[in-house]
């Protein structure tokens, strides 16, 4: 029988100044904008950039090494506490656009990303977007005091590129 991992108590944040990284090396991540992904007039709805701006972070994180399933597995999750987005021109009906994100700052258990998204045609910026995450531990429902070492030692190494 496998034992679960534990993670750390979560009773208090721990702040660790030498952990403290930044990335300018942008993850691309390839997107068609299909019909469900608009509205009826074929223009993308605002959620989907959102879901994009997900699934582009989180091919980001397991192309680290970071499996978004062992993450959960070991009772971790890496809720959005703070989000802002700003639309710059529509996408439409069968157009591409690539989404871009980077890590932009590593404090403790909070890390920033930022986006863009980006009409592969035209080249017009879409989308710009920040999002805040942190690490919670699933099963206490609290923050933890630090990130998992691996994710942690994964994500210093990607600032480091």
């Amino acid at each position: 029988m496998d034992k679960q991992q534990q993670l750390p108590p979560t009773t208090a944040i721990i702040e660790d100044h030498a952990l403290h990284a930044t990335t300018d090396k942008w993850f691309e991540y390839v997107v068609r904008v299909h019909p469900h992904h608009t509205d009826y007039g074929g223009i993308v709805w605002h959620g989907a950039y959102v879901a994009w701006m997900e699934e582009a972070r989180v091919e980001c994180l397991r192309s680290l090494g970071i499996n978004f399933a062992d993450l959960v597995g070991v009772g971790c999750d890496l809720p959005v506490v703070e989000m802002s987005l700003r639309y710059h021109r529509s996408l439409r009906m069968g157009e591409v656009a690539m989404v871009k994100t980077r890590m932009m700052e590593m404090k403790g258990v909070r890390i920033n990303w930022a986006y863009q998204i980006q009409n592969l045609d035209t080249n017009e910026l879409c989308v710009s977007a920040f999002v805040t995450l942190v690490a919670m531990d699933r099963d206490k429902g609290k923050i933890m005091r630090r990130l998992p070492p691996a994710m942690r030692d994964a994500l210093v190494k990607f600032s480091k590129q």
